[in-house]
């Protein structure tokens, strides 16, 4: 089922950069095919499969801006006040049912159609009433407080893109013109694993070397949060045979077959050896910390599927990294979604860090307000890859690029916070 050419493009050199792991998953994937109708309701986080062209303009006519009195510019004296005989009162959502004469206006409410002839309106506040008339002041330019239609969308136009990821404002807008369907490609479906004979379900006895496995109930949020569904296949042990039957069975009917743990170069870590078993490994330890060692592979299903493999660490914060910087592309352009890049925005250092050239790496960060107002990022005390909480009790990672080697107090850094990397 994945849509990932299988070509030999395996990467054997020392770590991946994570900008060319980025251009390979690019250049390769393909969305899936299957295209469906959906409901404006089940529609957020669907990717469109077509462009929605506007059967409508919005607003369909024009229409107040404010609650006050629809005049014709024409008929307000250049200097000093003016009074105008109000003749009608139109309300949102009625049409007016007279047309405004020289010396005369319309009382008007907030999304109601302008009256013929009227071109501007003044506002409650800025008139007074005296009897059946208003009085206005003079300066008010044509045009003001009037909303013309399609300033918004004209009708015909492309108001969402194929290719778009729908989130709730998106949603509206197609509503807003009147849709009840849209044009989506299917929900990629993504296989989950967690590896490790060190592994048990949480609820279960816990022998005293064990841990509670955390890592597919990250994942599945993660892939949730993402429109894609997911299956939880269990934990596998450290086993090859086993590994590679589960592992390829999850191929015939899944998209994407997404493992924790086991791709280490230790001798329990067999899942590298068992995806070379069913398919054709794309890279392997890609420069990233946390979570230096990722595979990605393209499998083959015993009834003639195939999908996109991806391994991940088995430390819950490496899950979580590599995530968001490998998984999240290649699952968003399965989708059909092109991802946007991850702009990092500027925050102050509030703590000394020292790392390697060539490979990026990922700090958590709480941020914190500075008395001088502006915003200081303080590190997280440690830095282990088991260590969950250092996610729950931050806000977000400072991003430092291959070339950085240190960071000192006040530095501008480069802060991604964590809604914007799992949204």
């Amino acid at each position: 089922m994945a849509q990932l050419t299988d070509d030999c493009f395996a990467f054997s050199g020392p770590l991946l950069p994570i900008a060319d792991a980025e251009r390979m998953i690019a250049e390769r994937v393909r969305p899936v095919a299957e295209v469906e109708d959906v409901t404006l309701h089940a529609a957020r986080g669907r990717v469109l499969a077509d462009d929605i062209v506007a059967p409508i303009s919005l607003p369909p006519f024009d229409n107040s801006a404010v609650d006050g009195y629809a005049v014709c510019h024409a008929d307000v004296a250049p200097t000093g006040e003016t009074r105008l005989n109000v003749i009608e009162r139109v309300m949102a959502g009625h049409a007016p049912a007279r047309v405004p004469g020289a010396g005369e206006a319309v009382r008007i409410f907030t999304g109601a159609p302008m009256p013929a002839r009227a071109n501007m309106v003044f506002m409650q506040e800025d008139v007074r009433l005296d009897g059946s008339h208003v009085v206005v002041p003079s300066g008010l330019k044509p045009g003001a407080n009037r909303r013309l239609a399609g300033e918004d969308v004209r009708a015909g136009s492309v108001i969402l893109a194929a290719g778009r990821r729908l989130d709730e404002l998106g949603v509206a807008l197609a509503a807003a013109v009147g849709l009840t369907r849209l044009s989506a490609r299917r929900r990629v479906k993504v296989a989950v694993f967690s590896t490790g004979d060190e592994i048990v379900e949480a609820g279960a006895v816990r022998p005293g070397p064990a841990l509670y496995d955390a890592n597919r109930y990250l994942l599945a949020g993660l892939i949730d949060r993402l429109g894609a569904l997911s299956t939880d296949l269990g934990i596998l042990p450290d086993d090859k045979e086993s590994l590679s039957r589960a592992i390829a069975g999850a191929a015939d009917n899944h998209d994407l077959v997404l493992t924790s743990g086991g791709v280490s170069t230790g001798e329990a870590d067999h899942v590298r050896t068992a995806v070379e078993s069913i398919g054709r490994l794309v890279f392997w330890r890609v420069g990233i910390k946390p979570g230096r060692p990722v595979a990605m592979a393209v499998i083959r299903g015993p009834d003639g599927g195939s999908a996109a493999f991806i391994g991940l660490p088995g430390n819950p914060v490496a899950v979580f990294v590599t995530f968001v910087r490998v998984v999240r592309p290649l699952l968003l352009r399965l989708a059909g979604a092109d991802p946007a890049g991850l702009m990092a925005l500027p925050v102050r250092a509030a703590f000394k860090y020292r790392k390697r050239t060539g490979r990026r790496e990922y700090v958590r960060v709480k941020l914190v307000r500075a008395p001088d107002g502006g915003t200081d990022a303080h590190k997280f005390a440690q830095d282990g890859a088991g260590v969950l909480t250092s996610l729950t009790e931050t806000d977000g990672l400072i991003e430092l690029m291959e070339d950085v080697t240190t960071v000192a107090p006040g530095d501008t850094v480069g802060f991604l916070s964590y809604a914007t990397l799992v949204g």
